[in-house]
């Protein structure tokens, strides 16, 4: 059976150039981690969840905010994993000192028996197009494709 996440970018344009927000996630696996690791908000959701519903609801969990606003279907992307991924663009604003993500628990260090919380995503940051195809993960470098193709097609009035 094949999984399916939906997530959401969400965008602003400053001075017309666009900027997207983006999440690292969090835990020791990732810690380390910079270009490329990083994500939009998203999750998996169940057979006879709406997508949309799915993204709104990861976005909230991810970064503590809900997603507000007209959302812009760019498509349904295959990951490497076979997982499809559909994903909305959203224009609006996030302030970072707003994130709050939520945590999962996991066994730290490896066979310890200790259980520990770690937050779903550690960080949110706003990056420039340019940086943004740096960070973003090999595998979701397309959904940024698919925005700024979107954007280059979309008048854009200056902030």
């Amino acid at each position: 059976m094949i999984k399916r996440s939906a997530g959401i970018l969400l965008f602003r344009r400053i001075h017309g150039s666009p900027q997207v927000l983006l999440i690292h996630p969090g835990g020791p696996y990732w810690r380390r981690k910079d270009e490329g690791a990083w994500s939009i908000p998203k999750g998996l959701f169940d057979k006879g969840e709406e997508p949309l519903s799915a993204a709104k609801r990861e976005f909230l969990e991810e970064t503590g905010t809900t997603p507000q606003g007209v959302f812009i279907e760019l498509g349904e992307f295959r990951q490497p994993s076979g997982k499809r991924l559909t994903v909305w663009a959203l224009e609006g604003d996030f302030d970072l000192d707003s994130f709050k993500s939520n945590t999962f628990r996991m066994e730290w260090p490896p066979k310890s028996a200790r259980l520990e919380d770690f937050p779903e995503a550690d960080r949110a940051e706003w990056f420039d197009a340019e940086n943004a195809a740096r960070k973003i993960t090999e595998a979701q470098r397309p959904i940024l494709d698919a925005l700024l193709r979107l954007l280059s097609s979309t008048p854009c009035s200056p902030t």
